[in-house]
């Protein structure tokens, strides 16, 4: 079943620019304190959403020149909204529930943590202070994910869970360890941390595609200004507040 499913989103989200994996609740649920555990039984199908650096043509810039009345907040977010939302009709018969990266719960905590789904996914390898033997800083250092193929030129988009769908034979991915050794972790949490504007993070391994120059653009504008890198109007944008 969770092969099907898999195939049946590959299908849809592949030629948009998107990737999924698939992952068990339990693993999800194993690695985290119970604050953040996500309300399911262990063996419930999930999928993580990554989008790649061919997204923004193959999926935003489409939806935009269709949709561009309808984008009142920030396109990319409507566009996955729109694009994953579409994925229940093709499962009439499956109950698909949707976290989207940027929800958040009353208490303000995100709804799920992202990269932590990506890395027990086996999508992407979350590099954590932990993964240095000899920590050089005093300070507060977070953690980033590192794709084998795209870098830090990617984005965890949402979860997609099946409920009614069980998987307990479902066998666990490791991500791959791609910035391996010690001297390019801390490099890696470094350049994360402390220079996130200059890029420099997402390429430390060598990557076999990253953001074009126009997406660059893009994700560097505040987001505020971003319409009007797309073409949207102040106008059009609150046309229908």
């Amino acid at each position: 079943m969770d092969g099907r499913v898999a195939e049946r989103l590959r299908g849809a989200l592949g030629p948009l620019g998107f990737e999924v994996h698939a992952l068990k609740v339990g693993w999800y649920n194993a690695v985290l304190q119970p604050a953040f555990h996500l309300p399911y039984p262990d063996d419930t199908l999930a999928f993580v959403v990554l989008s790649t650096p061919s997204m923004f043509d193959k999926a935003l810039k489409p939806f935009v020149n269709k949709e561009r009345l309808k984008i009142i907040k920030d396109p990319v977010d409507q566009c996955v909204s729109h694009h994953l939302s579409l994925l229940k009709e093709k499962f009439p018969d499956q109950k698909v529930d949707i976290i989207f990266d940027y929800e958040i719960l009353p208490s303000r905590k995100p709804k799920f943590l992202a990269q932590t789904a990506a890395h027990v996914a086996g999508a992407a390898y979350y590099y954590q202070r932990k993964d240095v033997k000899l920590d050089p800083w005093g300070k507060k250092i977070y953690g980033v994910c590192i794709h084998p193929k795209y870098g830090g030129w990617f984005a965890i988009r949402g979860l997609l869970l099946f409920p009614d769908i069980q998987v307990p034979f479902l066998e666990q991915s490791a991500p791959v360890d791609c910035v391996s050794t010690e001297e390019k972790r801390i490099e890696l949490l470094e350049q994360f941390n402390f220079h996130w504007q200059d890029d420099r993070y997402r390429d430390i391994i060598e990557v076999k595609e990253r953001y074009s120059e126009e997406q660059k653009a893009y994700f560097a504008t505040p987001p505020a200004e971003r319409f009007r890198l797309l073409g949207l109007t102040r106008a059009q944008r609150s046309t229908f507040h």
